[in-house]
């Protein structure tokens, strides 16, 4: 469980990291909408609601990687083809998880944090209901997490839940820190990429 100065530590290093981020990458940001604008029809941002901290909805952001016409309703994970709906650039998106990018937004409003668990669409009950038991459902949804550097795609939802569990007992600073790090390392390799979201 984390402390009060914990959580008021983490909180000013999402602000003042995501200020930081965004005032660095907003010009490749742009460039990025642009040449998704270019490639398919549609906005560059996808907007999708989402649960965060205690079950309170919000609006993530990311950029958009599959066509407009791709169901929206449901993670990609459970699509019998994913392949057919990303673009080209959407899978170099995915590759690099360039396409969180724009969630720098939401971890600067307050609504996500840098490091916690996926934020989840409302559908994935039975995972709802595993981090309301381990704990996990109290945290900000993170950029990364835990799962996120123990095999992300390749990770069932019940091995994800109890990631998120682990991270919940586990919370710190030196915590977010070593996941930031690993977080870095794992997208670079591209380590627990499913084989049709590549």
């Amino acid at each position: 469980m984390a402390s009060p100065v914990y959580a008021v530590i983490k909180r000013c290093l999402d602000v003042v990291l995501s200020f930081v981020f965004l005032a660095f990458l907003w010009p490749f940001m742009v460039l990025i909408g642009v040449v998704i604008r270019c490639e398919t029809e549609g906005g560059a941002l996808f907007r999708q609601e989402r649960v965060g901290q205690n079950g309170r909805p919000f609006v993530c952001l990311k950029f958009r990687t599959m066509v407009c016409t791709a169901p929206s309703r449901r993670p990609t994970t459970a699509f019998p083809d994913a392949e057919q709906y990303v673009t080209r650039v959407g899978r170099f998106l995915r590759r690099y998880s360039l396409d969180e990018l724009p969630q720098l937004f939401n971890v600067l409003c307050g609504q996500m944090s840098l490091v916690g668990p996926r934020p989840l669409l409302e559908e994935e009950m039975a995972v709802h209901r595993m981090r309301r038991a381990n704990g996990a459902s109290c945290l900000r949804p993170g950029l990364t997490g835990l799962a996120q550097i123990r095999g992300r795609d390749l990770l069932d939802d019940v091995h994800k839940a109890r990631l998120d569990g682990q991270y919940y007992h586990r919370i710190g600073l030196r915590t977010d820190a070593y996941i930031l790090w690993r977080t870095v390392l794992c997208v670079m390799r591209g380590d627990g990429l499913a084989k049709k979201a590549e």
